[in-house]
């Protein structure tokens, strides 16, 4: 999309994740951005995405956010790195956009996951989305690296159903060399969700020669064993179907050479958290 675009005519859904989306917030003036991160009456968003059943349980619709603070290697939607890439929406939009669905959902024992990006950038934006989700009875989650999970209260966490966390990777260094930041937030963020007893699916992207170290996998896997309120971990074979984005985007790519692990090694990852006593697929 090219400036100048009407945002109020571009249609929120998209045929899938993978469909390149950029500037269409670029003329939003700072002062706007301001105010739809503080009060989340407005939010930035990539698009909407139906009938996904690979984002939590049943058939589900998701909403993909702009902007993350995170850089991963593996990323397969750079476009959503920039919150100025997405569009404002405002949450009764947004809300419309779901309520298309919400029948179909119920049936389909689906329901609505927020993902991006990363949403909670966004919390407040989420919260509101959540709680209008919720008001028409469909079943919500959020899919979130978990860095600003600190931003929402115990009470916004009642408001999702379902946290599919993402964990990158386990020994420090490499999660920045990985991501271009820390974990720390994510490890705490999973043990508050523990405490407080919040339904949460492990999600883990196995990337050959990046993300397979044995020593990795297995703290992880112990480390998510301890908390008690993991219900499935979920190992995602990296893929290449976001390359096309870093070279419209002109981000130097390292991984143009790296093939998609094989079943075997997906296998033998998903040995390692079974060996915790952990569900894993």
């Amino acid at each position: 999309m090219s400036e100048g675009v009407d945002i109020s005519q571009t249609p929120l859904g998209a045929s899938s994740p993978y469909v390149m989306r950029v500037n269409l917030g670029t003329n939003v003036p700072e002062t706007d951005v301001r105010t739809a991160l503080a009060t989340g009456d407005t939010g930035f968003l990539h698009s909407f995405t139906t009938g996904s059943t690979v984002d939590g349980p049943g058939v589900r619709v998701v909403a993909w956010t702009a902007g993350c603070m995170w850089r991963c290697l593996y990323c397969h939607n750079p476009d959503t790195w920039t919150m100025s890439n997405g569009m404002l929406v405002t949450v009764e939009r947004a809300a419309e956009e779901l309520r298309k669905y919400r029948h179909g959902l119920k049936v389909m024992s689906g329901g609505f996951t927020l993902s991006g990006g990363e949403p909670l950038m966004q919390h407040r934006f989420a919260v509101k989305l959540f709680a209008a989700a919720r008001a028409m009875g469909i079943h919500t989650a959020v899919e979130t690296n978990g860095y600003y999970g600190a931003k929402l209260s115990d009470a916004e966490l009642e408001t999702i159903d379902l946290v599919l966390l993402d964990i990158k990777t386990w020994d420090s260094e490499r999660h920045r060399r990985l991501t271009g930041m820390t974990n720390d937030a994510t490890r705490t963020f999973a043990q508050r969700l523990a405490a407080n007893k919040r339904p949460m699916w492990v999600r883990f992207v196995l990337v050959p020669d990046l993300t397979d170290h044995f020593d990795d996998v297995k703290s992880i896997a112990s480390f998510v064993a301890t908390l008690g309120n993991v219900q499935r971990v979920e190992i995602l074979p990296f893929h290449q179907l976001g390359r096309y984005k870093w070279k419209e985007l002109g981000i130097p790519y390292q991984l143009e050479q790296t093939d998609p692990p094989t079943a075997e090694a997906v296998e033998n990852v998903c040995g390692l958290f079974r060996a915790e006593g952990l569900t894993a697929y």
